[in-house]
């Protein structure tokens, strides 16, 4: 298998290496083969982007929006075209299965593309009336942004922030996980196809140490990076320490509450969806699965039932509904939790182990996990572990639940299944999360704005806040009367 590009990075609307950078290879999951080599970008490269697309910026914000809208247009257009080739990459790269990266990887991209097509002409500032005078506002683009993708969903990361940036007149540097660097290489072609200036989307390979020299540039002026909360942290430190704009979509330990009442099938389905799609590979995950006691029982017997169909094997395989997780150490890193849940006493209901994968045997493979008797303060329950490791806890009543899903640093995501509304809506209120939902969970349209509150992020991906967090408002103040003087 040989996914190996034209090159490393696409800069100014071309395909560039060079090979004094450090060597990544791109590893198949499934195998541990290695399908591609590229190389990290070096400083003359990441000078070489940074330039480019401040150079092109200026253009591109002078602009009609509408302009720049049938560009995004163009490219929800060929992203379509290519969807299978995408998902193909897709699942090739981060060893998710095909039966998801069809349907969603690709379609969310294009989605936001036409999303931001659609609205940006009509994205303005407001006028305020102030008697005699007046004042207007208006959003205008922040220059270059750089966007630093997580390697769960790489293409989704790339197009999610790369179309508000763009419809709003910026340039974007994107710089991919090193762990999966291929698909934002195809976005760039397309942006290249369907118009787009040479110089406003630009891909650099690498890993912290590019992530950081882009962020502390002088050219950037932003930065949104989808990760882990210590790294986080850690960027949006450095970027604040230069007043410069940041966006955090980083990690998560979200509660799924199942009230006694809750439509128990989907209940089902939704704590199977929260805990191993993507090979639980997902930020919002609800990896707390927190259980009304009468039905507790019910519930787990359900949800490992169905846990043992699901179908392990190769993500190529239209038929496979789990493939491997990312790399070797994420797999020690699962392998290493679900040693610490037996240590503190959690029963392991189901998996736990590494399944024989004939012909796949150096893949980085984990079956699905089932926990219960998890109490608060056991490791599993408190820390991310990213992986297909459901923890469930029974909780008596409304006010227990509620205290115990906020005790946490983490405020991503929450979902509850309840027939009772007004109480689904009572709860959804007083959990601390930015993305929640009732009576399903972990879906994330286009015009949703998505991102978490306390440890889990600053700001917002999607929908109309995204286009908040890519522009800053001028404030004009016009006098249409005698300007009163004390002089």
């Amino acid at each position: 298998m040989n996914l190996q590009p034209k090159a490393s990075h696409f800069i100014n609307g071309e395909y560039v290496e060079d090979t004094a950078g450090r060597v990544i290879d791109v590893v198949y999951p499934a195998t541990g083969e290695v399908i591609a080599k590229l190389h990290a970008a070096t400083p003359a490269l990441i000078e070489k982007a940074l330039n480019a697309a401040a150079a092109a910026q200026k253009e591109w914000a002078a602009l009609r929006p509408v302009e720049r809208a049938r560009i995004l247009r163009r490219a929800h257009d060929l992203v379509r075209a290519r969807n299978d080739e995408i998902a193909r990459v897709e699942s090739t790269d981060t060893g998710r299965a095909l039966s998801e990266t069809l349907y969603v990887d690709a379609v969310s991209v294009a989605e936001a593309l036409e999303f931001y097509a659609g609205v940006i002409p009509a994205y303005n500032g407001e006028t305020i009336s102030l008697g005699n005078a007046f004042a207007y506002t208006r959003r205008e683009p922040l220059g270059v942004c750089i966007g630093i993708g997580a390697w769960n969903y790489p293409f989704q990361g790339a197009g999610w922030k790369s179309a508000p940036a763009l419809a709003a007149g910026n340039a974007m540097v994107f710089k991919p996980s090193e762990n999966s660097p291929l698909s934002a290489l195809i976005l760039a072609e397309i942006y290249k196809e369907a118009g787009l200036p040479d110089g406003l989307f630009n891909v650099v390979q690498g890993h912290g140490d590019v992530g950081q020299a882009l962020v502390e540039h002088p050219l950037s002026a932003k930065v949104s990076l989808t990760g882990s909360v210590p790294t986080g942290k850690k960027v949006l430190g450095l970027a604040g320490s230069l007043m410069k704009h940041g966006t955090m979509e980083l990690g998560g330990k979200s509660p799924l509450i199942i009230f006694e009442d809750a439509p128990l099938e989907n209940a089902v389905r939704g704590a199977l969806m929260a805990n191993f799609y993507s090979t639980g590979q997902v930020c919002t995950n609800g990896t707390r699965v927190f259980v009304h006691r009468s039905i507790h029982d019910q519930l787990v017997e359900k949800v490992v039932e169905r846990a043992r169909e699901i179908r392990i094997g190769d993500p190529l395989d239209p038929e496979v509904t789990m493939g491997p997780l990312i790399s070797k150490a994420q797999q020690e890193k699962v392998l290493n939790y679900i040693a610490l849940g037996k240590e503190e006493g959690a029963k392991l209901e189901m998996g736990g182990g590494i399944p024989a994968m004939q012909g796949m045997e150096g893949g980085f493979w984990i079956e699905p996990t089932v926990f219960t008797n998890v109490t608060d303060n056991m490791r599993i329950a408190r820390e991310e572990i990213f992986g297909p490791v459901m923890s469930v806890l029974a909780f008596d009543d409304e006010e227990e639940v509620i205290a115990r899903a906020n005790d946490t640093e983490f405020g991503l995501a929450a979902g509850v299944f309840t027939n009772n509304l007004p109480r689904a809506h009572r709860v959804i209120a007083k959990l601390q999360a930015g993305m929640c939902w009732i009576n399903n969970y972990n879906l994330a349209p286009v015009e949703v704005p998505f991102g978490g509150v306390k440890s889990s992020g600053v700001g917002r991906e999607c929908a109309m806040a995204a286009l908040d967090h890519y522009t800053q408002i001028k404030s004009v103040y016009v006098e249409s009367d005698d300007v009163v003087s004390v002089f």
